[in-house]
């Protein structure tokens, strides 16, 4: 059974940082694509970074010099950390593996004052 759990996510003020972490388990990691994405209220979920099995990565426009994902293939876990946060990353935020296309159950992330 493949399982994709987040956490780190909470309430933080603008210009602030957080950590978030996604541990999987039921699949080979070191050989999947794994990636965060964010879902706003109403919105579409949209991809936010993604991080490949040889550590090349990516990122949306709107978190690049902001964001940063890694991983850590010892303990099959990834990581987002997120920097100078703006309330337009509120959000939930999905860890997602491929190939076989396996979502987290999301962490939520609030940015407000």
């Amino acid at each position: 059974q493949v399982r994709l759990v987040e956490s780190g996510g909470g309430l933080v003020q603008p210009g602030g940082s957080l950590k978030l972490s996604c541990t999987a388990s039921g699949i080979a990691f070191g050989s999947y694509t794994m990636a965060w994405y964010q879902q706003a209220p109403e919105k579409q979920r949209e991809l936010v970074a993604i991080i490949s099995p040889s550590s090349t990565v990516n990122y949306a426009d709107s978190v690049k010099g902001r964001f940063t994902i890694s991983r850590d293939n010892r303990i099959n876990t990834i990581y987002l950390h997120m920097n100078g946060l703006k309330p337009e990353d509120t959000a939930v935020y999905y860890c997602h593996a491929a190939p076989g296309d396996y979502w987290g159950q999301g962490t939520q992330v609030t940015v407000s004052s």
